[in-house]
């Protein structure tokens, strides 16, 4: 599924996403993450090989939500909920941190604050449904 203009200019925005994974029992696992978009799919980078990269490497279903600082037509504050397929690639983390670091932190601001940090993981999720309120649902409310 392509994602419209509207949701990659919420995504440029800075919105902190929240991220769902579902942990071995089932149970959801949620974190913020800050978020970015490369080759059509939304991006996310990790240092550690943490609870939800090994979330997704067990299961490759997720849901991001965003909040929006908008309202629509009826008043209601616009929101987006991503349903997508995610997987792991290792490596490339601390550089797609700091390019993500402008966006959520500021120009000129050095992200990971430390010298040699690892390789890391990206998390890549091609998009499968988009729900919520505005205009990258397609639906007036």
């Amino acid at each position: 599924m392509n994602i419209p203009q509207e949701l990659k200019d919420l995504i440029a925005s800075g919105s902190h996403a929240h991220l769902v994974t579902m942990n071995k029992d089932g149970s959801p696992h949620v974190t913020i993450v800050w978020i970015g978009i490369e080759n059509g799919e939304i991006v996310s980078a990790h240092l550690p090989r943490n609870q939800k990269v090994r979330n997704i490497e067990r299961d490759p279903r997720v849901i991001i939500s965003l909040e929006a600082t908008t309202k629509s037509s009826f008043g209601l504050t616009e929101y987006a909920v991503i349903h997508g397929e995610a997987r792991i690639t290792e490596g490339g983390a601390a550089e797609l941190l700091q390019k993500l670091a402008y966006v959520y932190m500021g120009p000129g601001v050095k992200f990971p604050p430390m010298e040699n940090p690892p390789p890391g993981y990206i998390t890549r999720v091609r998009v499968t449904r988009i729900e919520g309120v505005g205009p990258w649902t397609g639906k007036s409310v």
